[in-house]
């Protein structure tokens, strides 16, 4: 099982989250697909317009389990191995997820702002389509 992450490559902290998450996972369940390739968006059916509300986590074997924003931070921490502890812990203390909620919101809106941004988009090591592509968009 597969999953795409579409993310803001031309985001410093965005890049570096995926960078560090290509170091965990190798390619084994996440690929990468930065928002600024639209021909990559045209194939999940993904709008420049959804990407302004946050990453986007896709299930590559059930294209319409998607989650967005923190939702999709929270997903990939519980797809990682022993993230779901973590996840879990998180998302039961009182009030800590909607804070978290919030400050993703902002960091989103005002990513550039705070972490800079990259001269050219940051192309992955692991892109969605070595194998996504062909097992869903070739038919």
């Amino acid at each position: 099982m597969t999953y795409a992450v579409i993310y803001d490559g031309q985001c410093n902290l965005c890049s570096n989250l995926v960078q560090l998450l290509e170091t965990l996972d190798k390619g084994d369940r996440f690929q990468y697909l930065p928002m600024q390739d639209q021909a990559g968006l045209d194939r999940y059916s993904i709008t420049a317009q959804d990407c302004e509300m946050g990453m986007i986590l896709i299930d590559n074997d059930h294209l319409d389990h998607r989650w967005q924003g923190s939702s999709a931070a929270e997903a990939i921490g519980r797809i990682l191995p022993f993230g779901g502890v973590f996840v879990t812990a998180y998302q039961s203390l009182p009030g800590v997820k909607w804070m978290g909620d919030r400050v993703y919101e902002q960091v989103r809106d005002n990513r550039y702002a705070l972490f800079g941004r990259r001269p050219s988009t940051y192309q992955t090591a692991y892109p969605v389509c070595d194998t996504a592509c062909e097992k869903h968009f070739s038919k």
